[in-house]
């Protein structure tokens, strides 16, 4: 790991040490900065994204994290003493930083495996109802009238576009919550 404080920042920046900086950290599986300002910490993951075209992850839990948590991919805002800047400014809110663990191996793990599912459950959905159409046009010499009555289409789309992805989000979950904390290796089956 690699632990930069402000002032080092402060001189990275502005002598244009960016690409040394950026070779260093190629080698580090994290780094943290501390003592450093809202708009260093923005310009580190801005530098991050910008030049290794990477995801980024920012954990913050104060107004002056907001900026770094914005420029991130993915921000999560820790609620606590110095107020709820953050969790407002994130994208996930979790309550203590222990809870960041479950956060990514379970719950990031099952949202990636139901949105595979339901990115394919969709395509097939369509792919059957345009097929459906395209057939009966034949069927009607291409003439344009309507297969199906208003009605019908309202309930086939609040049935099949509503109820199914609202059970895969209560009740899809391939591997329990404690295989996948004991075995965080599982999260790299679904990249």
């Amino acid at each position: 790991g690699l632990v930069v404080d402000g002032r080092t920042l402060n001189v990275i920046f502005q002598g244009g040490l960016e690409e040394k900086f950026l070779t260093l950290t190629k080698h580090c599986h994290s780094v943290l900065c501390c003592r450093s300002t809202p708009l260093q910490k923005s310009m580190v993951v801005k530098l991050i994204r910008r030049q290794l075209k990477v995801m980024t992850l920012s954990i913050g839990d104060g107004a002056n994290d907001v900026s770094m948590i914005q420029a991130a991919d993915i921000g999560i805002g820790i609620s606590g003493q110095e107020g709820m800047q953050a969790v407002m400014a994130s994208d996930f809110a979790i309550t203590r930083f222990k809870h960041l663990k479950k956060l990514l191996l379970v719950h990031g793990h099952w949202c990636y495996a139901r949105l595979a599912k339901m990115v394919i459950y969709f395509f097939y959905k369509n792919v059957s109802y345009v097929n459906l159409l395209f057939w009966y046009q034949f069927f009607c010499g291409f003439s344009g009238t309507t297969m199906i009555d208003y009605w019908q289409m309202i309930f086939f789309n609040l049935f099949f576009t509503s109820m199914p992805p609202l059970l895969f989000g209560v009740l899809d979950r391939d591997v329990s919550a404690e295989t996948l904390l004991g075995l965080p290796e599982l999260y790299k089956n679904g990249q």
